[in-house]
């Protein structure tokens, strides 16, 4: 069965003479541009409390509204991996960033205006200037603290997240 073409319009002439050659390579047979689609870049912080239990976001709105995430977003343009993180935990939790470890990454589609937008999301294991001071903000409608081993990853619907949440069952011994 064939995947349904993301695109289907040039974006250099307009032409819906827009084919599909591979999974990430299009070619306009009109104006001959030659498009490659590539992974947006994301982070996510996996913050740990003293009882051993990671904090899980809920998300306040679509896609995936009420499911549980961790805190992150989308690395903008002319940022870093790093800075992004920062800015993303100060914006969705008010709260700054004391350390960080890079841990790993892991693909991912997220659901955006009716199209599927390939990620790589980065994990970071992040230490916070205070528990107490997180205040959710921006698309982030609560926080949930639970034990690795505790969470259903049933209850999340992205696949990198849950990904991280298995990776933090590995690094936390659970």
């Amino acid at each position: 069965m064939k995947q349904e073409q993301e695109f289907k319009y040039c974006p250099r002439c307009g032409s819906a003479n827009f084919i599909q050659k591979s999974k990430k390579e299009y070619l306009c047979e009109s104006c001959k541009f030659n498009f490659f689609t590539n992974s947006a870049a994301a982070v996510a912080a996996i913050i740990k409390d003293k009882e051993g239990r990671i904090m899980l976001t809920k998300r306040a709105y679509n896609p995936w509204k009420g499911k549980l995430d961790l805190p992150g977003g989308f690395v903008d343009p002319d940022e870093s991996a790093e800075t992004a993180l920062k800015r993303e935990l100060k914006e969705e939790l008010g709260v700054e960033i004391v350390s960080y470890k890079y841990i790993c990454s892991f693909p991912n589609v997220y659901p955006y205006s009716g199209i599927n937008v390939k990620t790589t999301d980065l994990g970071f294991l992040v230490e916070i200037e205070g528990i107490e001071k997180i205040h959710c903000e921006d698309d982030v409608a609560g926080v949930v603290w639970k034990k690795p081993n505790e969470i259903d990853v049933d209850e999340i619907p992205s696949i990198s997240i849950k990904n991280f949440v298995l990776k933090c069952r590995e690094l936390f011994n659970e």
